[in-house]
């Protein structure tokens, strides 16, 4: 029976790519000249913090985050900015989670939206991923270009086809 899975996974190296970009920009821009601002990235718990002196300067950080993400084929949808905090010496951080899987209610929107679709698949959770059956590839084809139309919150990759 074909089949394939419904997944949102980030490849953690270009994010570490993306950061050292940034890391680059902010040490050539002029307008961070003598300012401590500091990006770091850990892999093991997939998050960017953020050190910056005032608050401009952490919306130019962000912004040349998510753009040098565009330009590295990094979906921003990845990145979930948390709140600017204050920090010693009047500086301000912000930690950046970067979402790697599907969670357990989006998976359940993503069935929920599957089997209101009445197309002839079955969809079942299996971890942070959804995996799609059905007896023809064209309904499973369906399914993908009806989930690629809706939002989920959470870039959406489709591997695993099977016939």
């Amino acid at each position: 029976m074909p089949s394939f899975d419904v997944v949102s996974k980030v490849d953690l190296q270009e994010v570490d790519n993306v950061v050292n970009n940034v890391k680059k920009e902010v040490d050539t821009r002029y307008d961070f000249r003598g300012s401590n601002t500091e990006l770091s990235f850990d892999k093991g718990g997939a998050s960017i913090s953020i050190l910056a002196s005032d608050d401009m300067k952490m919306r130019a950080v962000q912004e040349m985050l998510l753009a040098n993400c565009v330009r590295r084929k990094v979906d921003p949808k990845f990145l979930d900015f948390g709140k600017v905090e204050a920090a010693s010496k009047g500086m301000v951080k912000r930690s950046v989670a970067v979402k790697d899987g599907i969670s357990k209610e989006t998976a359940q929107k993503i069935v929920k939206k599957i089997k209101a679709s009445k197309l002839k698949v079955q969809a079942a959770i299996q971890d942070d991923q959804v995996r799609v059956t059905g007896k023809k590839i064209d309904d499973l084809q369906d399914v993908i270009q009806l989930l690629r139309d809706d939002d989920f919150g959470v870039p959406l990759q489709f591997i695993n086809m099977r016939s």
